[in-house]
């Protein structure tokens, strides 16, 4: 995809005409929110392949499920603390009328995954009540449909990886009828992003204009470049993301590109969907620009694995180390002066 073509696209989730995406960080916490708001409700599904998932209204996103379609998706720090920052976004929402109709009354449906950072050396002592909510609905207040930061920032404030501080980040695609998709990732993944203890990424193949980094992958690989790298064995983790598409979707078609959405987090990170990880991808459509062909919606499928590993790569890319002492390194603490 060439951005010189579609002089609108920034390579972010906003470039899906109807979405605002706004950060809540807080560094000393150590922790933060994002938030994907939708300016009318989309059609929704969404899927967990991590063996430690944590979430809020997932159960709602099977396609069985009555709802089809939400309002906002949250993906927060906090682990099982960060589950308010939900009802900080719903709050935003239901106060601009927005809602499914029940009766009289309307409810913000806001489906919610979270990551576990409590243990980054952030200050979690907050007292009686985690600020998840105020943070989720900051989060809200700041949506933007123009470019958002990505890196230590929102959801990937306090993330982390195996080996390098983690981060958010987003990547965007068009396909040949002129469909969008997008990815929005937090990368807090047990596993590693990059190959072995060298500076490439493993989702290099998919790189589109140097967006992190351009090295490629190694020339040659070694039996170390693909030695397990993890956190620890009891440790928790989780890379959380949703993608987005402007194309007409079904709740079953939402459900499949989330799958694929996990095809492109397991080319990007190694190892993936470990027991202990809780990795969750959320799939929200539009439904602006029909599709006329099956091969339409393949392609979109192909695409949405790719732009998740390209979100991946970024948001680690991106990253800056927590500012206190012991925080884990960035990417370019480590290879940002003599990166080859």
């Amino acid at each position: 995809m060439s951005l010189t073509r579609y002089p609108d696209m920034h390579n972010l989730l906003t470039d899906i005409d109807g979405v605002a995406v706004g950060h809540a960080t807080d560094l000393q916490l150590g922790s933060g929110v994002t938030a994907i708001i939708f300016d009318e409700p989309a059609i929704a599904s969404g899927s967990v392949l991590g063996g430690a998932p944590g979430g809020r209204d997932t159960a709602l996103l099977d396609p069985s499920m009555t709802v089809e379609v939400v309002d906002a998706f949250v993906l927060s720090g906090g682990s099982a603390f960060g589950l308010d920052a939900a009802g900080g976004a719903q709050s935003g929402l239901r106060d601009i009328g927005r809602g499914f109709a029940v009766g009289s009354t309307r409810v913000p449906i806001v489906p919610q995954a979270i990551l576990m950072d409590l243990l980054n050396g952030g200050n979690k002592d907050w007292g009686l009540h985690s600020p998840y909510r105020e943070m989720g609905y900051d989060a809200f207040k700041a949506a933007t449909h123009q470019p958002f930061a990505l890196g230590s920032v929102g959801a990937g404030t306090g993330a982390t990886t195996a080996t390098l501080k983690g981060g958010l980040g987003s990547a965007s695609a068009v396909t040949s009828g002129g469909h969008r998709v997008a990815a929005i990732v937090a990368v807090n993944a047990m596993g590693s992003a990059t190959v072995g203890t060298r500076q490439h990424f493993w989702a290099a193949p998919f790189e589109r204009n140097n967006e992190f980094g351009g090295f490629g992958l190694p020339p040659q690989f070694s039996s170390t470049d693909t030695s397990m790298r993890i956190k620890g064995v009891t440790l928790t983790a989780t890379t959380i993301g949703a993608v987005v598409t402007d194309a007409v979707l079904t709740k079953a078609q939402a459900h499949r590109l989330s799958i694929m959405a996990h095809s492109g987090l397991a080319r990007a990170i190694l190892p993936s969907h470990l027991a202990s990880d809780g990795d969750t991808m959320l799939v929200a459509a539009t439904c602006k620009k029909s599709m006329s062909a099956a091969s339409d919606f393949a392609e979109l499928c192909h695409l949405a694995s790719m732009v998740v590993s390209r979100a991946i790569a970024r948001g680690v890319y991106q990253a800056t180390a927590l500012p206190y002492e012991g925080a884990q390194k960035s990417w370019h603490d480590h290879f940002g002066a003599g990166a080859e």
